[in-house]
């Protein structure tokens, strides 16, 4: 449960710790901003510079392939990962998985107007579940919030009970200059006194941390690595530019900043490898190798299937099975097959990489996999959960070889409703590995089994005795059917929100030097159907055998205060929303799609808008939460019980429902054998269904301690995710040096504007308060901001003001109308340079020297410049930080005009 409250702060709390709060008394408690006392009035999102002004901060801690998790349509590898020039990033498909993460600090130290969760959406958390709840203290503080949703409560820190993680994982930056002059100051007096200079204990240098939620630090120089000490006393001034490793190790009542131990330079700030490295740093990302003593706990290479397996499982070689995948993907959790019945159903298999039989509990290899929990998907790689001998060979359903499965067959009629299905441990071979290209042109009718057998290359190789032909027809089958189930699933009330999604595009040296949109396919939702509907079939089995102890995944209903600030926004712009089910959510979304038709930026921003309200879906063993079953469900799926099994080369959650659906089927099998009810007709024949025997199954292993692990593990491999991509919109801004595109305004006020930029799916804010240069004028009545160019020496004087004044040049890039291109080879390398009468800095002229202004579609915009809410305006974006500071990308006006 999450209380919005503004809290007075200790000086020793950072992002993550579990806090003790004291609250105020309700007197002290401040209006919500934009408040007027009624109490379902809810700040618009447009007001006052939008939400992005505020940040929230909650009293614990912030817990919460290749192949996409089945919710999400276009995370990692489902959704083109690894092209070979290519990498999708960004996930703004959503169907439960892929949600906006608000930026909650749980002891935040940049606090500005923190809001309050709505009365209905705490009353829905599990503390206020009940009426014996209200006796308690949450209880009552949950009622007495919900009877002045207007108010805000405030209180303070008065304890740490249980410090973060994040307290050992600090990037950041030595400012060695500072020392430096230090140390030669005190060279000249040690010089002057005819005495050596000697390295004093209590010498420090200052850490300024990347992440702007940290303090700045200090670091004693004395207790820094060898090799980073010796170069400082060797005056290498280098250093600076240098990322660093570092953890906090103490900090005292009576210091105002804390002390902090280096542990290891990562290498320049500006070079990709060293920014990696520290994502991975900060997440707690364990390294991509493995153990020896691991590894050599693996079989052998090349390996074969056991002949007592072949005795245990159903034999299902003989069967035309295939994957569809990424091209470049090699861990190969799943793979599809489809008969049709004499009754005209189909009988669908899924199967599933039967990871469990290799990975056994309490072994070296599964605490391995339960301390990564699950695979990280790098823009060019990947650290993987199993070593790569299992995850890409010995577990991988490669074509053309025997392996080992958990298969689920589901009979399906017309209607799209399993009618019949069974499930148990097999034994596969894949006829072949079809990628999504190749299976969107079978649907397509771009190839046909005639074309495949003419072409020598570019197709996938056939293995066994099935033809080209019949692999064809069984992709279009499984088309057809997974339309039907995408059809049926949106008519039971499914959520999707999708918008934009772009590809990273690299040279050979792994540089990013263009995006391009990666397109979402057929054959992306026919494989994600069956995915789909294999787990809510996973998760109902295992609910009813183990309804104590069954590891489920829940996706909370959204946040009612957020969710209602968007109804507030679409009413205003004539946008009818209805939000009362997941279902109706999604209809209203699809019409607003059919109004905006020609406005596709509106409606990406629309759906940016549509994600915050929506929670993190999470794991949890249903023993914890026996009292709450109705918040068992998914709410974007709206299915009512939800788990994941069709990926266990990547996700540890998945292996422990492959465990837990191997005790059921083995419970299962013992009854019917005492039963004598072992037939069971399977692709028309009638067989015995065998017993698992030996099969171990702990019931802690789905205790919430490990689902709590993989929630966190999960959200640290969705932050690396996010920061790689920043770091290679970065990348990809300082190979360009500059990039012109068009941006659309989400928000306005006086100080500062709120932008969207289509071209990278990015937000940005435009800070235009107190610049030499510029006059602002904000229209109150009408929400209008009008910016305007004014004599340099003279300044606005429309409100008392820091002092701080920004150049002209740190808002807006200004261009003379005249033809750049013919100057810029005439002009020095001067600090500013006159372009007729504009003054450019000197590196903006480096940046259009090596960005073609002539190819831009982009055109600059003229002073004075009137905005309102969602106008369109040209912007510049650039590089920012490196070997001097956090990386960022900056964004500024895109302007032209002949005064200056």
């Amino acid at each position: 449960m999450r209380l919005m409250i503004a809290l007075t702060l200790i000086l020793m709390q950072v992002e993550g710790d579990i806090v003790v709060i004291k609250i105020d008394p309700l007197s002290l408690w401040t209006r919500m901003k934009g408040s007027t006392g009624i109490s379902n009035n809810y700040p618009p999102v447009e007001d006052c510079n939008l939400l992005l002004e505020d940040s929230e901060i909650s009293s614990d801690s912030c817990k919460g392939k290749g192949k996409v998790d089945a919710e999400c349509k276009h995370a990692h590898h489902r959704s083109c990962p690894f092209p070979e020039k290519g990498f999708c990033y960004g996930d703004s498909t959503f169907t439960g998985e892929a949600v906006h993460l608000d930026p909650i600090g749980p002891a935040s130290c940049n606090l500005v107007d923190p809001y309050l969760a709505a009365a209905s959406d705490l009353l829905h958390a599990d503390f206020c579940s009940g009426q014996n709840e209200l006796n308690t203290a949450l209880g009552r503080m949950c009622a007495l919030i919900s009877s002045f949703p207007s108010k805000r409560p405030t209180g303070r820190i008065v304890a740490i009970s249980e410090m973060s993680p994040r307290r050992d994982a600090v990037v950041g930056y030595l400012n060695v200059k500072q020392w430096l002059s230090y140390r030669e100051l005190c060279g000249k007096d040690a010089k002057n006194n005819k005495t050596s200079l000697l390295l004093s204990n209590r010498e420090y240098i200052h850490l300024t941390p990347t992440d702007p939620k940290f303090p700045k630090m200090m670091v004693l120089v004395n207790g820094m690595p060898d090799c980073i000490r010796k170069r400082l006393e060797k005056g290498d001034s280098t250093v600076e530019m240098e990322l660093v490793a570092a953890q906090i190790a103490e900090w005292d009542e009576e210091s105002p900043v804390p002390q902090a131990r280096i542990l290891r330079s990562f290498g320049r700030g500006s070079e990709l490898k060293p920014q990696i490295n520290a994502i991975l740093f900060e997440n707690a990302i364990p390294s991509p190798e493995f153990s020896p003593e691991l590894l050599s706990s693996l079989p052998s290479v090349p390996w074969e299937v056991p002949q007592e397996e072949f005795e245990s499982r159903i034999d299902l070689r003989n069967l035309c099975i295939f994957t569809i995948d990424p091209s470049t993907a090699t861990d190969l959790d799943d793979a599809l097959s489809i008969e049709k019945l004499s009754n005209g159903n189909f009988r669908v298999g899924i199967h599933i990489a039967d990871v469990s039989y290799f990975v056994l509990p309490d072994t070296t290899l599964d605490t391995e996999a339960l301390i990564r929990s699950s695979s990280v998907y790098l823009l060019q790689g990947k650290i993987p959960m199993l070593p790569p001998p299992l995850s890409e060979n010995l577990g991988s359903l490669n074509p053309g070889v025997d392996r080992l499965a958990f298969s689920m067959f589901l009979d399906i009629n017309h209607g799209g409703d399993v009618v019949d299905r069974w499930i148990g441990r097999t034994v596969i071979k894949s006829c072949c590995k079809l990628s999504y290209e190749h299976a969107q042109d079978i649907i397509d009718g771009i190839i046909n089994g005639e074309i495949y057998n003419a072409l020598e290359n570019g197709h996938p190789q056939l293995h066994g005795h099935f033809e080209w032909p019949y692999v064809i027809r069984c992709v279009k089958s499984l088309h057809e059917i997974s339309k039907i189930l995408k059809e049926k699933r949106f008519n039971d009330g499914a959520l999707r929100m999708e918008s934009s999604k772009f590809v990273f595009l690299f040279d050979e040296n792994g540089i990013p030097y263009d995006t391009m949109l990666c397109e979402q396919k057929e054959s992306n939702e026919l494989v994600e159907e069956f995915m789909l509907l294999a787990n809510r079939t996973a998760a109902e089995i295992i609910s009813r055998a183990f309804p104590s102890c069954a590891l489920l995944r829940r996706h909370p209903e959204p946040n009612m205060r957020k969710l209602r600030e968007f109804e507030a926004f679409c009413c205003k712009h004539g946008l009818e929303l209805d939000t009362s089910s997941s279902g109706q959510f999604h209809q209203s979304l699809e019409q607003i799609k059919e109004k905006l038709e020609d406005d596709a930026v509106l409606f990406d921003i629309l759906i940016s808008y549509a994600l915050r309200p929506m929670q993190l879906a999470t794991y949890f063993c249903s023993g914890d939460s026996k009292d709450t079953e109705g918040d068992w469900g998914h709410y974007a799926l709206a299915v009512p019980l939800y788990t994941h099994f069709t990926s266990p080369l990547r996700r540890y959650p998945d292996i422990v429902v492959h465990r837990m659906l191997a005790a059921a089927i083995e419970a299962e099998e013992l009854y019917l054998k005492h039963q004598r009810m072992l037939q069971k007709h399977i692709r028309g024949e009638s067989v015995a269904i065998r017993c698992f025997t030996g099969i171990h199954f702990d019931r802690d292993a789905a205790e919430s301690l490990e689902a709590t692990n993989c929630n966190e593990r999960e959200l640290a491999s969705r932050h690396v995710k996010d920061s790689c991509n920043k770091l290679y919109m970065w990348a990809l801004l300082r190979r360009k040096q500059m990039l012109f595109s068009e941006a659309r305004v989400l928000g306005l006020g006086p100080r500062f504007m709120s932008i969207y930029i289509q071209k990278l799916a990015i937000e940005r804010r435009i800070y235009y308060d107190e610049v030499e240069g510029l006059t602002v004028e904000w229209l109150e009545a009408t929400s209008t901001l009008v910016l305007n160019l004014c004599p340099s020496n003279k300044r606005s004087s429309r409100r008392v003001t820091t002092g701080k004044w920004k150049a002209l040049e740190d808002v807006a890039f200004v261009v003379s109308p005249y033809d750049l291109e013919a100057e810029l080879g005439v002009l020095g390398g001067n600090s500013n340079e006159q372009v007729g009468d504009t003054l450019v800095a000197a590196k903006d002229l480096e940046a259009i020297s090596q960005f073609d202004t002539s190819k831009s579609e982009v055109v600059p915009g003229f002073f004075p410049l009137t905005l309102h809410l969602l106008s369109t305006i040209p912007v510049s974006l650039h590089p920012v930080g490196g070997d001097d500071g956090p990386i960022d990308i900056g964004v500024r006006l895109y302007m032209s005009s002949y005064l200056r």
